[in-house]
Order: C-alpha cells, then structure tokens, then sequence
C-alpha cells in the first residue's frame, strides 16, 4: 500500500507527491513528522502530525509501525532528518517537499 502513495512520474524519489500526502493525512496511513521548530509547529501544523524538531532531532522518537512522511516549512529540514532516519535503519520514510509552504499555497487548513 505504502508504495501505491508515490507518482514516480514527476517526483523525485524519496518524496511524497502532494496528492499522495492528502491520501495519506485523510487515510491515517502514516506517520507525520513535522521538523520545524516547536514555535513554528505552535503557529500551525498538519493535522495528525507530531513535533520532532530537527534542532534536536532522535529518530528514536519517531512511532514504529507506519510508514513515515517529514515535512518542514519548505522541505530542506525535513531532507536532513530523512538522512539522520535512513542512519538509523528507518526505509519507508519520505519527503513531503513543499512542506507547509506547499500545504498554504493549496489554502489547506494547518491544526
């Protein structure tokens, strides 16, 4: 299931499509990891997602038993912790690369 999330066309890999990332928040699919600092996650989040801030980031702390998408503000945060969580042995783990930025261009509501 996790792989029928991604469109290879038109994505890099180890990213999550923005159609692919609304499936995955209306569906419950997955954990959302959400990098950015605790004050820019206090502003507005997706919902369902937790705050791993990247300034202090463990994968330990990142829920088993889900596939994982990370996001930041605009996707560069979030490609540092997806390779702090391939060190760690995670694999199904992606880049939602718009990050917030994308999700409030798409006029989507934040937690």
């Amino acid at each position: 299931m996790f792989s029928s999330l991604f469109k290879r066309s038109g994505t890099e890999a180890g990213t999550i499509s923005h159609d692919a990332m609304l499936e995955a928040v209306k569906t419950r699919s997955h954990t959302l990891v959400d990098v950015r600092e605790i004050g820019e996650f206090r502003s507005g989040t997706i919902k369902g997602a937790i705050n791993v801030p990247l300034s202090a980031f463990d994968p330990s702390r990142i829920p088993a038993g889900k596939p994982v998408i990370v996001f930041c503000l605009s996707g560069a945060r979030s490609a540092m912790a997806i390779q702090a969580l391939a060190k760690a042995g995670y694999s199904d783990v992606v880049n939602y690369r718009p990050g917030i930025t994308g999700w409030r261009m798409h006029r989507l509501p934040l937690a």
